[in-house]
């Protein structure tokens, strides 16, 4: 009796299945469609501007006159120095405030944490405005020159984000066991030794993934370049922004953007790779990535 009943509802529950999956993807066009206007759309007009002459026909000319010019060969050195730079200064300092945070109890460790945690949501600017108020010319320090040259960028940049990487820092620093760290005390193991073989190892995922993060964010940084208007630094960003407003090169800005886009979908690439990592790394580390 139940075979026959089971033989009786499987045609049922089989011709639901297409109705079911027909549903589905009715209710995914629409973000589908959204997703396509307003970003595929544009995207596809730019990569067909990037081979538009002046006069309006199609040519292969202007990426060969664009990637082949010395101002383009500066802005993409320029913005690579400037982003791995301030990856490097973010890894640093978030890590040696993470650690100080996590593992150094001092009053006001909670409010530090706190304030990591709200800062990104302020705009870049606002950094090189405060900035200018210290280190410019009329500033508290009146540091003179320094602000408006690519350490007075790269001091900015590293301020702005390295919150980036000091939250999944302190998230996978939280996640460490304490029992390990117990057992390498009582084994006689001083604090570098065990910095350097129990706690880093576990937040290396979590520390990669976001500099990962940082590197992508920097090599797309505008606000802070143009705010200060640092001379003799043109980023990838800046060149789109002068080609497109200042000069009026469509075409030319086009190239431009469209080398930022691919460089930027590399490193999103590498920055998922991280992420995968982290995941694949066991809960521990998953946690960790979810709390930040």
């Amino acid at each position: 009796m139940t075979g026959l009943l089971l033989d009786a509802v499987a045609p049922v529950r089989a011709g639901r299945r297409p109705r079911v999956r027909r549903a589905r993807l009715w209710w995914l066009l629409p973000p589908v469609v959204v997703l396509l206007g307003f970003f595929g759309y544009p995207l596809v007009l730019v990569a067909l501007q990037s081979f538009t002459s002046k006069s309006g026909g199609l040519t292969f000319s202007v990426w060969g006159d664009v990637l082949g010019s010395a101002e383009f060969r500066d802005a993409a050195w320029q913005t690579v120095l400037l982003a791995l730079g301030a990856t490097a200064g973010c890894l640093l300092l978030g890590t040696f405030l993470a650690l100080a945070v996590a593992f150094v109890p001092f009053p006001g460790a909670r409010a530090l944490a706190r304030l990591v945690d709200t800062l990104p949501a302020f705009p870049s600017f606002l950094i090189a405005l405060a900035f200018t108020f210290l280190y410019g010319s009329a500033g508290v320090f009146g540091a003179g020159g320094f602000l408006y040259s690519p350490w007075g960028v790269l001091l900015a940049e590293v301020t702005f984000y390295t919150p980036f990487v000091m939250r999944p820092a302190l998230a996978a620093f939280g996640q460490v066991p304490a029992a390990q760290l117990e057992v390498a005390a009582s084994l006689g193991a001083r604090p570098g030794r065990v910095l350097r073989q129990v706690v880093l190892p576990e937040a290396l995922p979590s520390l990669a993934s976001g500099a990962c993060l940082v590197l992508l964010l920097t090599m797309n940084e505008f606000g802070i370049v143009l705010f200060l208007g640092a001379k003799g630094v043109t980023t990838l960003p800046m060149l789109v922004y002068g080609k497109a407003i200042v000069t009026f090169d469509f075409p030319a800005a086009s190239v431009v953007a469209m080398v930022d886009v691919v460089l930027s979908l590399v490193l999103y690439a590498g920055y998922r790779r991280a992420m995968s990592s982290v995941g694949s790394g066991g809960g521990g580390r998953r946690a960790a990535v979810d709390q930040a």
